[in-house]
């Protein structure tokens, strides 16, 4: 779980701050934020929606207890720092302590379960292969020079599509940004989850998204917010009226669908799926200015998401029945 919250969280998070520091240097800052919220939205509605479609995930109790409201601390911290219509040089530097410090209480806290729980001697290890040509020091720095160069420039030739792709259909750096950018960037979360699923590492794919999710809020907004420099990181008053209320939405309904089962169903992931689609449908009649919009959202707000309350209030129930009648 905790490599899921971490390392993998933190590598699969780079091209987010890649991108993210490169729209702010071509002055695109909608673009930035955009990536960063519409990639959240992304990774918890799309990723655990697909992956448990695939495969029932397991969530681990930590992830329960601890992450998944520091997550939840974290969208709302952006909420109040946001209210002034920008993340400045000290909001950032705010995140970005806040970020570090959370890596070394993780860290720390792993350290601490491991001297405590006992060796496993049949445990599997897999040990690096001595005549692998990329066991070497020089082979591995090489690797990570490489893969930062093709992530630079990766970067900046996405947000320059992606601005062109914005004035050639008429719509705003920001929705470009919650939508096709926040995917583009989610696409390592997606191979990551969906491997671990797999491979049955179930536990690594939740947490992979719940760590990207806490290190994109504070980490990569941290460093961006210090990239923007005194001018500070502009958060447009849409953001903060919807997609950042969608945010703290999704990550607050995480908690009611991993306590009702400590698992995700395959329904519950096609519910995931579903409310991704309606988001994303959303955004682009909001964009166009479509005369279905006012019908679409009355549908959303007055059947769809009270049905979905209760559906997810009764099976809590039901569950919290069957586990009083099994321990009796």
């Amino acid at each position: 779980l905790v490599v899921g919250l971490t390392i993998v969280a933190f590598g699969t998070g780079a091209p987010e701050v890649a991108v993210s520091v490169g729209a702010v240097l071509e002055g695109s800052t909608d673009l930035a934020v955009g990536s960063v919220v519409g990639s959240s939205i992304f990774n918890v509605l799309f990723i655990l929606g697909l992956s448990a479609l695939i495969i029932p995930l397991v969530v681990d109790l930590q992830l329960i207890r601890q992450e998944v409201p520091i997550m939840i601390a974290a969208c709302v911290l952006l909420l109040v720092l946001g209210l002034d219509g920008q993340i400045s040089v000290l909001d950032g530097a705010l995140l970005l302590t806040l970020m570090c410090a959370y890596t070394v209480f993780l860290v720390v806290q792993s350290r601490r379960q491991s001297q405590a729980a006992p060796v496993n001697p049949d445990a599997e290890i897999h040990p690096v292969r001595a005549g692998a040509w990329d066991s070497t020091l020089p082979a591995q720095l090489g690797l990570m020079v490489l893969g930062l160069v093709l992530l630079v420039f990766g970067s900046e030739w996405l947000v320059t599509a992606a601005v062109a792709f914005a004035k050639a259909m008429g719509v705003s750096d920001l929705v470009i940004g919650l939508t096709i950018v926040a995917a583009g960037t989610s696409m390592p979360e997606v191979a990551t989850s969906i491997a671990a699923a797999l491979k049955g590492e179930r536990d690594i794919a939740v947490g992979n998204v719940v760590g990207s999710n806490t290190f994109n809020i504070l980490g990569c907004l941290g460093i961006t917010g210090l990239v923007a420099g005194e001018g500070g990181l502009s958060i447009a008053p849409s953001v903060l009226a919807f997609d950042i209320w969608v945010l703290i939405a999704v990550a607050v309904a995480c908690l009611p669908v991993f306590i009702s089962g400590k698992e995700i169903a395959r329904w519950e992931g096609a519910v995931f799926l579903g409310y991704y689609l309606a988001y994303v449908s959303y955004l682009i009649l909001a964009a166009q200015a479509h005369d279905a919009l006012g019908p679409f959202s009355a549908v959303m707000m007055s059947f769809v998401v009270p049905l979905t309350v209760v559906t997810l209030i009764v099976v809590m129930l039901k569950r919290q029945q069957a586990s009083g009648g099994d321990s009796n």
